[in-house]
């Protein structure tokens, strides 16, 4: 079963309940924000027998202010935009458009497999962060029994 396909009896509730989270966070949003969806970091994510590989999109962010954090099957990426000085202030210069998102941007998803904290691995490159996350082989369910 894909992790992330679009049909409603197929997704996962996990995957369910993060896209309602989203759409309720982008509701609550002031309107002026509406068109950028400050505050969200894309992703991508893809998956083969062995692991995933989750691509986000982190524009600006320098790799000191990224965090990724692993838990069983739950992965957390957040960065902090911090915007650089004006060096042209004061000389002349005054800012008229300012877009590029700056502050606390984060996201969090629910895999169906554990991840391999051990094993892991995070690179940023032009923008993208790209995650590689081996699945647990000895990841299991355990099934209690009631008595």
């Amino acid at each position: 079963m894909n992790p992330l396909s679009t049909t409603p009896m197929s997704t996962p509730l996990s995957t369910r309940f993060d896209r309602f989270e989203e759409m309720f966070r982008r509701m609550m949003r002031p309107l002026a924000m509406d068109n950028d969806w400050a505050g969200d970091i894309r992703v991508d994510v893809i998956e083969n027998d062995k692991e995933y590989q989750v691509r986000a999109a982190v524009p600006g962010v320098k790799k000191d202010d990224i965090q990724v954090s692993i838990d069983r099957n739950c992965i957390s990426i957040s960065t902090d935009a911090k915007p650089e000085k004006e060096a042209k202030s004061g000389n002349g210069y005054r800012t008229l458009v300012n877009e590029v998102y700056q502050g606390h941007a984060s996201r969090e998803m629910s895999l169906l497999h554990e991840v391999d904290d051990k094993a892991a691995v995070a690179k940023v490159e032009d923008g993208i962060l790209t995650l590689t996350l081996p699945k647990r082989k000895d990841a299991h369910s355990k099934v209690l029994r009631i008595q």
